[in-house]
């Protein structure tokens, strides 16, 4: 079995090379990164990738189709996946997120790869209000991450077949501790700030509705849809990934955080204008189909994780909005030491 993991070197990457390797240690798991942010390891353990047999830098948009000989399962990770940075560079993020993936789907197929497993997100939803929305409900994507989403699922139900099984996971917010953890997710970023400065100042007026994941059980569920039969939801399956629990308002999220720690002081700004990116998510299609793989972590189990994983950090940057744990500020840095150009390309 050969497993080929496209933007392994990130936050959500770790752990499913190790989801893979847990449950298949005889497998043969190769990594593909352009590996902007692989030096930003956040535990004290091992390199997560000692658990693959190879490692390949490069640019998705200048894939090597060669690498896939052999492949089994291509699981594609590789995105600019944070709303900043595609706000600002839109037409890259179109260019990775959703050309690039399609063009290495392509190339999956022709090589005689049998399944091809894309990151999707919940955030195709956009402005959704309170109703929970299904697999069936319309898109409503307002940034250009959520753009490059619906394009890429929309060009990818074309090249599925009896021999190419593509599952298109729309993942709830992922959150939680990672060997390379970023803290500009809603939950990461509330967490930090209850660590480094006793108080969460929530800017919106925290009423939108987010459904989050842990990032472990993202892994989970990329597992379970490489071992799913084609009678299993089909040969092309959208499923929204996460859990009917783990739907809530942002205000809701600091709050839990102020239960397990009452110290912390949680404030909101009554007066902000509503965040347009609400969705309220069902997961009863991923709970149905993969009863199995559902998530492990709760919410307060995901808090507890992130606070022990930030202690062992000996994590206290109140700062750390100005930190290379945000996405942002490492490509800015990248940019401004000429070591990539405007389009996120190295030079």
């Amino acid at each position: 079995m050969k497993i080929l993991i496209t933007g392994n070197l990130g936050y959500v990457g770790p752990g499913v090379v190790k989801e893979f390797r847990k449950n298949y240690p005889d497998a043969e798991l190769i990594g593909f990164d352009i590996g902007y942010f692989s030096k930003f390891i956040t535990t004290d353990k091992v390199s997560p990738e000692v658990y693959l047999n190879q490692q390949y830098y490069g640019d998705v948009r200048q894939f090597p189709e060669h690498i896939l000989n052999g492949v089994d399962t291509v699981v594609s990770l590789a995105a600019i996946s944070n709303d900043p940075i595609g706000n600002r560079f839109e037409e890259t993020t179109l260019d990775v997120n959703y050309r690039a993936a399609v063009e290495i789907a392509k190339k999956a197929k022709k090589s005689g790869v049998r399944n091809y497993i894309y990151a999707s997100s919940c955030s195709v939803y956009g402005a959704a209000g309170d109703e929970a929305r299904n697999e069936l409900s319309d898109v409503n994507p307002l940034t250009a991450y959520a753009k490059s989403k619906v394009n890429t699922e929309n060009k990818l139900v074309d090249l599925a077949s009896d021999d190419f099984k593509i599952t298109c996971h729309r993942f709830a917010t992922a959150c939680g501790m990672s060997d390379r953890l970023r803290l500009d997710l809603v939950l990461n970023d509330f967490v930090t700030c209850a660590r480094t400065s006793g108080e969460i100042t929530i800017l919106s007026d925290g009423t939108p509705w987010r459904p989050l994941i842990n990032v472990l059980d993202m892994a989970r569920a990329i597992r379970w849809s490489h071992e799913r039969k084609p009678e299993n939801g089909g040969n092309f399956l959208i499923v929204n990934t996460g859990s009917d629990q783990w739907n809530y308002k942002v205000v809701e999220l600091a709050e839990k955080i102020q239960q397990i720690n009452p110290k912390v002081k949680v404030s909101v700004n009554r007066n902000a204008a509503p965040d347009k990116r609400s969705y309220k998510v069902d997961f009863s299609l991923f709970n149905k189909l993969a009863p199995n793989h559902q998530p492990a972590f709760n919410l307060e189990s995901s808090i507890e994780v992130l606070f022990k994983g930030l202690e062992e950090m000996n994590f206290n940057d109140k700062n750390f909005r100005n930190s290379f744990y945000m996405r942002l500020n490492v490509i800015n840095d990248l940019l401004a030491k000429g070591i990539i150009d405007d389009k996120l390309y190295l030079l």
